[in-house]
C-alpha cells in the first residue's frame, strides 16, 4: 500500500502533459521508451525513484490492451479508401477531441509557443494514429544492434548515411540579457573553403557539382539544403526529405550546451548566413512533416522556429501557424495565440487569423461535450468574427469557392460587394496574403457543413451592406491606408511556400531577383562575417568565358 501512494506521488511530480498523453495512446512500452520517459522526468526536476521504474512497468499490460482496439481501427477504416488524410482525420474523429481536452488541461498555464520535445518526433504522432507496432515495425530489435550515436531530439541518425565527423559547425553564445540567450552558428577555417567551393557549384548551376561536393563533404549544410530542392524538383520526394534530416542532424549536434529547444528564451538573428541555413532546415522539414500527415509535429517545428526570433519572425511563421493548428485541431493554441498577440501584433489584419480564429470557434462549437449554452455562445462568437472577415476581406470569397468547386448563387456573385471590382480594388501587398491564405486553407473548407455555415454568413453581410452598416467604411478605409507594400519576410514565405496562386502576386522587384534555394530573398542588412577571397573572384574573371 505504501509503495502504491509513492507511486501515486511520483506520478504528480512527473510531466502531467506526458502521462495524460499517453493515457489513450496505445503502445507497448520499452525498455528504451521507459529511459527516455525518466530522462525527461529528470530534466523537469523530478525525482528519479523506484517507484517511478516500477510505475512505468506496471502500465504496460494495461495498455497493450487498448492497443489491439487502436489496431483493429485501423483495419477497418483502411478499407474506406487510399487517402491518407481521411485516414488520419477519421482516426483522428474517433480518438482525436480526447488528446485535445486532455493537452489543452496541461497545457493552459505553459507559454503559447513551449515546443516539446517529444512532439518534435514524428513517431509520436504516428503512434497516436496507427500504434507502436505498426510504425516501429522491428526497429527495436535493431536499435539494440546499432551502433552508438548521439542522442538527438529532432531526428535520429540513420545507418544509411554517411559516417558522421564533425563538419567545422559550432555554436557560441553572443549575450544573455534580461533572461533571453542570443546564440550563433559559427564556420570554422575548413567549413569555410568548402562554403567557397559550393559558391562555385552554384555558380556552375551544374547539380552534379553538388553531389561531388557532398561525397567529400557529406554534411556541408547549403550543399544539402541545394541538392534536397533538386531531388524535389525531380519528385523524389524520398531523397529530398533525407538529405534535410541530415542537415538537422549535423545542425543539433553542433548546439551549444546551453541552448534549448523548449525554453523559449533561445534567439538567432537572421541577418548572420550561419543562422539562416539553420531556419531553412527547419522550415523545410516542417513542410515535409505536413504532405507526410504529421501536421501536429509540424505545428511543433513551426512554433520552434517563431520562437527564435518573435519579434522579427523572418520566416513569417505567422501565416502557416493557423493553418497547421486547424489541421491537427489544436483550436485553443490558435484562439490563445489570436488573443494574446492581437494587442501589439494586429492579427485581424491578416487574412488568414480572420478566418481560421473564426474557423476554430466554429469547431469548438460542433464538439458534444460541450453544454447548449455554451454551443450557442460559441457559435455566436465564430458568426461575428466570419462576417468580420468576409467584410474586411471580400476578395478572398470568390477565389476560397472557385477553388471548392462551389458555385454561388446569383445574388452574391452578382452582388458588387463580393464582385470582380472586390478583388482588382485591392492593394498589392493585401492580394498576396489574400491569394496565400485561399491557395494554402481552401481545402479546409471543404465540409458540407461549413458551406452551409459561409453561405449563411454571406447573407448577413450582403443584408449589412445593403443597410449601409458603419464598419464597411472603417474596413474599407483600413484597405486603404494599409497593405500598400508587403515586408520582405512575407515575400521571403511566399517564395518558400511555392503556393502557385500567391507567388503569381509578387512584385517584380522579387520576382526578377536571381532566387537561390539555400538562401531566398536575403536580409538587405545581413551581418557578414567571412567574405570569398579575392583570388575567387580573379579565377572567375580569368575563365575562357570571359576571355575575349
Amino acid at each position: 500500500m505504501k509503495s502504491d501512494e509513492t507511486a501515486h506521488k511520483q506520478k504528480n511530480i512527473s510531466n502531467i502533459f506526458e502521462l495524460i498523453g499517453e493515457a489513450d495512446v496505445d503502445v507497448s512500452v520499452s525498455d528504451e521508451e521507459t529511459a527516455e520517459r525518466l530522462i525527461d522526468r529528470k530534466q523537469e526536476g523530478a525525482p528519479l525513484e523506484k517507484d517511478a521504474v516500477k510505475d512505468e512497468k506496471s502500465n504496460k499490460k494495461k495498455k497493450k490492451k487498448k492497443k489491439k482496439t487502436l489496431a483493429e481501427i485501423g483495419r477497418d477504416d483502411l478499407s474506406v479508401g487510399d487517402d491518407i488524410d481521411a485516414f488520419l482525420e477519421t482516426l483522428e474523429k474517433k480518438k482525436g477531441m480526447s488528446y485535445q481536452s486532455a493537452d489543452h488541461i496541461a497545457t493552459e498555464n505553459r507559454p503559447v509557443l513551449y515546443v516539446e520535445h517529444r512532439n518534435l518526433n514524428p513517431e509520436t504522432e504516428l503512434k497516436r494514429y496507427f500504434g507502436a507496432r505498426a510504425v516501429l515495425g522491428d526497429q527495436r530489435s535493431k536499435q539494440r544492434q546499432r551502433q552508438f550515436h548521439r542522442c538527438t531530439w529532432m531526428t535520429i541518425f540513420k545507418d544509411t548515411w554517411p559516417r558522421f565527423s564533425r563538419p567545422g559547425i559550432s555554436m557560441s553564445l553572443v549575450e544573455s540579457k534580461d533572461g533571453i540567450q542570443h546564440f550563433t552558428f559559427e564556420h570554422n577555417r575548413d567549413y569555410q573553403q568548402v562554403q567557397f567551393k559550393f559558391f562555385d557549384a552554384v555558380e556552375s548551376m551544374d547539380p552534379n557539382n553538388f553531389v561531388v561536393l557532398l561525397q567529400l563533404n557529406p554534411y556541408h549544410i547549403d550543399s544539402l539544403l541545394q541538392l534536397s530542392d533538386v531531388c524535389r524538383i525531380q519528385e523524389d520526394q524520398e531523397t529530398a526529405r533525407d538529405l534535410i534530416e541530415r542537415a538537422l542532424y549535423s545542425f543539433e549536434c553542433a548546439f551549444h550546451p546551453v541552448f534549448s529547444l523548449t525554453s523559449g528564451t533561445c534567439r538567432l538573428d537572421y541577418r548572420r548566413p550561419e543562422n539562416r541555413a539553420f531556419y531553412l532546415v527547419l522550415f523545410k522539414h516542417m513542410t515535409f512533416l505536413e504532405k507526410r500527415g504529421c501536421p501536429r509535429t509540424a505545428l511543433e517545428y513551426c512554433k520552434l522556429i517563431l520562437s527564435l526570433d518573435p519579434d522579427n519572425d523572418p520566416l513569417c511563421m505567422l501565416l502557416i501557424f493557423d493553418f497547421l493548428c486547424l489541421r491537427c485541431r489544436e483550436y485553443t493554441t490558435l484562439i490563445r495565440l489570436y488573443e494574446e498577440w492581437e494587442v501589439h501584433r494586429n492579427l485581424s489584419q491578416l487574412p488568414n487569423f480572420s478566418f481560421s480564429v473564426a474557423l476554430s470557434y466554429y469547431h469548438l462549437s460542433q464538439q458534444e461535450d460541450i453544454s447548449p449554452v455554451e454551443n450557442q455562445q460559441l457559435k455566436q462568437k465564430s458568426n461575428v468574427l466570419l462576417q468580420n472577415a468576409l467584410i474586411m476581406f471580400p476578395g478572398a470569397l470568390m477565389p476560397l469557392l472557385d477553388l471548392c468547386t462551389v458555385q454561388p448563387d446569383a445574388v452574391v456573385s452578382s452582388h458588387a460587394f463580393f464582385g470582380p471590382s472586390s478583388q482588382i480594388g485591392q492593394p498589392p501587398a493585401l492580394s498576396e496574403l489574400v491569394s496565400l491564405y485561399v491557395g494554402r486553407c481552401h481545402s479546409l473548407w471543404k465540409e458540407a457543413g461549413l458551406m452551409l455555415w459561409l453561405e449563411e454568413n454571406v447573407r448577413k453581410v450582403l443584408k449589412r451592406v445593403d443597410l449601409h452598416d458603419p464598419y464597411l467604411e472603417d474596413c474599407q478605409n483600413k484597405r486603404k491606408q494599409r497593405y500598400q507594400s508587403a515586408p520582405r519576410n512575407i515575400h521571403r514565405h511566399v517564395l518558400m511556400s511555392e503556393i502557385k496562386e500567391a507567388t503569381a502576386t509578387l512584385p517584380l522587384e522579387v520576382t526578377t531577383q536571381p532566387g537561390m534555394g539555400f538562401d531566398p530573398l536575403p536580409p538587405l542588412d545581413s551581418i557578414v562575417s567571412y567574405i570569398r577571397p579575392e583570388r575567387y573572384y580573379l579565377d572567375a574573371l580569368n575563365h575562357p568565358r570571359y576571355v575575349k
